[in-house]
């Protein structure tokens, strides 16, 4: 598999939240009435701009809304790591960018998650295709690494409780969400991370996302060079407050936040 030596790769948080997102509808509590805009988390996904081609990992129901607001006029490929609503409910508004680029999109997922998008998304895989649909082409996942335009990504096999899901590492940089357990051999292959992106929910332990102190633990063993949290909730508190609250080199991202390594 020939792979770039080199990459220039600028990540920009799409969006930080739950399944719920940030404010949560009707809730009333400090950080869902906060007016500070790092308080407004869309549902979580990752812009990669690498040697020139756009990758997003997941396309939840806020996509069409994250690629507006961040301009992405191009898109080479979408990964996703599971099958889960907030992580695939904006894949009907790939449809623009087929039309643009004259091609259908290609979405890296796993046989399992493939099999949701087919249902989910049966009208764009049935026989009598409807004008306008979007157009997938579905790409297989495994545990192997792989290359798309001679860039390697590395899957990351993770647990979401029972649900196997997948974080992917590009270069130096490793984007794990959705997780609450990583087994010692795939710890291995994020080590060298300069930069790890990984869920927080909360403070407390919760069934199938990490907790603050569970990712505490994950820097402690990866010791990458600074970690932003993501997949946030509003249980976790306002940004300001984490900001004091955390080591320099941890610190919650926000929608909008762009990193470049």
């Amino acid at each position: 598999m020939p792979i770039n030596k080199k990459l220039h790769i600028e990540a920009t948080f799409l969006g930080t939240g739950t399944s719920q997102g940030v404010p949560v509808v009707a809730c009333k509590c400090e950080v869902c009435q906060s007016n500070d805009l790092k308080d407004k988390r869309l549902r979580s996904s990752l812009l990669l701009t690498i040697n020139d081609f756009n990758f997003v990992i997941d396309a939840g129901p806020d996509f069409r809304q994250q690629m507006l607001r961040e301009k992405v006029m191009s898109l080479r490929s979408i990964l996703l790591t599971h099958e889960h609503v907030d992580h695939i409910f904006g894949l009907d508004d790939i449809r623009s960018y087929n039309w643009i680029q004259k091609n259908p999109m290609e979405i890296y997922a796993e046989e399992r998650v493939q099999t949701a998008i087919k249902r989910i998304f049966n009208y764009v895989f049935a026989e009598f295709k409807y004008p306008g649909i979007p157009k997938m082409h579905l790409e297989d996942v495994t545990d192997n690494p792989f290359a798309i335009e001679n860039i390697k990504f590395v899957p990351i096999r993770c647990w979401h409780h029972k649900l196997p899901v997948y974080g992917y590492r590009v270069g130096d940089l490793t984007y794990i969400t959705d997780t609450n357990f990583i087994e010692d051999k795939e710890l291995e292959k994020i080590k060298g991370t300069k930069i790890l992106i990984i869920n927080c929910l909360r403070k407390e332990k919760h069934l199938s996302h990490f907790s603050l102190d569970e990712v505490l633990e994950i820097v402690s063993k990866i010791k990458p060079e600074k970690t932003y949290l993501t997949h946030m909730s509003h249980a976790l508190g306002k940004y300001e407050d984490l900001i004091k609250e955390l080591p320099e080199n941890i610190l919650p991202a926000y929608d909008g936040l762009k990193i470049e390594l």
